[in-house]
């Protein structure tokens, strides 16, 4: 399968491998596993961003805790059925990984770029600080009639303008994968804590059909 393919969903991740590897489903004898990465930002905080790895690409009996690594990929969703209720996840597929020495630095720690359709109405808000904020839920095609469910959060500017989006409408976003944990009520007075991961996104552009 070309490249060609992958051009609408592109991930560059490099960061510190901070799990041991968690097995989470096979495809035809080929076991696939989740190992999340911490990923430094500007602002002296990370992210923990899970991937999705075949047990092809890399020993997982091995432990990489520690261990610098750099991965292409995309960015997937799929729903897991929790009770009655469907739960979206998210992973970055891997489709190269590498092995670092500790002091490398790469020229893209956390980057995306997504060409997708709007299958939402994008919500617009503004922070108690004013911060003006949009959530966009972004449908990215993949091959064989599946898509990937990705939610973006545009800010300033872009909030503004991703307000006016309507459903179906087509962009491109640039930016980097994001985690955020949050307090899920699941009883009276009963809250588990969460994570969530969403593409923060610092340039976006809508597409005119022809």
């Amino acid at each position: 399968m070309t490249d060609k393919v992958f051009d609408n969903n592109q991930v560059n991740i490099a960061g510190e491998v901070v799990s041991g590897f968690t097995f989470s489903h096979d495809v035809f004898g080929e076991g696939f596993y989740i190992l999340e990465v911490s990923v430094d930002r500007l602002s002296n905080s990370y992210d923990i961003i899970p991937l999705m790895i075949s047990e092809r690409l890399i020993d997982v009996k091995e432990d990489y805790k520690g261990k610098y690594i750099e991965v292409t990929g995309q960015f997937r969703s799929y729903n897991r059925h929790e009770g009655n209720k469907n739960r979206l996840v998210l992973s970055v597929f891997v489709r190269e990984i590498k092995i670092l020495e500790e002091d490398y630095v790469s020229s893209k720690p956390n980057s995306i770029f997504l060409d997708g359709y709007i299958c939402k109405a994008p919500v617009y808000r503004k922070t108690p600080l004013g911060r003006e904020i949009a959530d966009i839920l972004l449908a990215v095609n993949r091959p064989y009639g599946k898509s990937d469910y990705i939610p973006c959060i545009c800010w300033g500017r872009n909030a503004r303008f991703a307000e006016k989006f309507t459903v179906g409408g087509h962009i491109q976003v640039w930016g980097r994968i994001q985690s955020r944990e949050y307090q899920k009520k699941i009883a009276e007075n009963e809250f588990e804590k969460r994570v969530a991961y969403e593409v923060s996104v610092s340039k976006l552009e809508y597409i005119e059909e022809e």
